[in-house]
């Protein structure tokens, strides 16, 4: 039997992709490769992997050419979706590769697209949680839901994108393939919201990574946006990613960043470009060795803390109004 290899970015868009084509597509004995959200190497993990069937979800191309290429020269067959910056697309007979990097576009909806819509709820959930709220809201409008539905639909995005943010797996309350497998059972998004324990301990442990992060004076607050930073604790690194969404919606012309502190002395960044121009974030972010990401959000996972006053400068420039 040919193996199955389930690759997935362990955010809310990763994850929601993956349980799509499941659906649709059932592998129950598929190997899971996942991790944090900043784990975007995953690719990596499978240098010894020969003539299996790999589906990649929702991590860059670009930063995982060279492991791709290994795979399809030891006969692998590649399924790749993706909306991140791809660079150079590799031509192989084995790859066949879905990656658009629009920014109103999350991996969720290429997929959604390339099942017709059979589980756009899931889609919609996947959108919210990369703060994609316009095409979130576009992508459910024939779904007719009532608008409680939705506002449930939007906070379990944001509740399942959290819980990715972390230094370390330690960090999470649910390893990615933890919380994967809890919402396999499920084909409707709102019957996980509201009947699984795990959505319970996601609501819980938000709540009070909320509550430490509010009061915290910006870092930086100028025309071009605010940069908070914030400690060096699980719950700062827990909370960025939701706080960083939540004020480039409460200020949709202005960018956001957060910093926190990595153990090792670095500084993990999270950027969102501004909602009204939503681009320029993966530009500032590739600037620097560990940057990456696409327009709209991107990030970098170990910048040197004496590199931080150019960061700012950057910052301002790149998000000049």
């Amino acid at each position: 039997m040919t193996r199955q290899v389930d690759v997935f970015n362990g955010d809310a868009d990763g994850i929601c992709a993956l349980h799509q084509l499941r659906l649709a597509e059932p592998a129950p004995q598929a190997r899971l490769v996942t991790g944090v959200k900043r784990d975007v190497q995953l690719l990596s993990r499978l240098d010894d992997l020969r003539d299996a069937d790999v589906l990649v979800l929702d991590v860059s191309l670009d930063s995982n050419r060279e492991a791709l290429l290994g795979l399809l020269q030891r006969g692998c067959r590649v399924r790749y979706f993706d909306h991140h910056f791809a660079g150079d697309m590799p031509q192989h007979p084995a790859l066949e590769a879905h990656i658009d990097p629009s920014p109103q576009l999350c991996t969720s909806l290429l997929v959604d697209a390339h099942l017709g819509g059979a589980y756009r709820a899931w889609a919609v959930t996947a959108a919210y949680g990369d703060n994609m709220v316009a095409a979130a809201r576009e992508a459910a409008a024939p779904l007719n839901l009532a608008p409680a539905d939705l506002a449930d639909l939007q906070t379990l995005g944001e509740l399942i994108n959290y819980n990715g943010y972390g230094e370390r797996l330690a960090d999470l309350h649910l390893a990615p393939d933890a919380l994967y497998r809890a919402i396999q059972p499920y084909a409707e998004p709102l019957d996980f919201f509201h009947e699984a324990p795990e959505a319970e301990v996601l609501r819980e442990g938000f709540a009070g990574d909320l509550a430490r992060a509010e009061g915290l004076a910006p870092l930086l607050d100028g025309p071009a946006g605010r940069v908070f930073r914030y400690p060096g604790e699980p719950w700062a690194r827990r909370i960025m990613g939701v706080i960083s969404n939540r004020m480039a919606n409460d200020a949709p012309e202005r960018a956001t960043a957060t910093v926190v502190d990595n153990p090792d002395g670095t500084l993990r960044i999270s950027v969102r470009a501004p909602l009204t121009r939503p681009r320029g974030a993966d530009e500032l972010c590739r600037r620097y060795p560990s940057g990456g990401g696409r327009a709209g959000a991107a990030g970098v996972n170990a910048l040197p803390p004496d590199a931080l006053a150019r960061f700012l400068d950057d910052f301002q420039a790149v998000f000049r109004p």
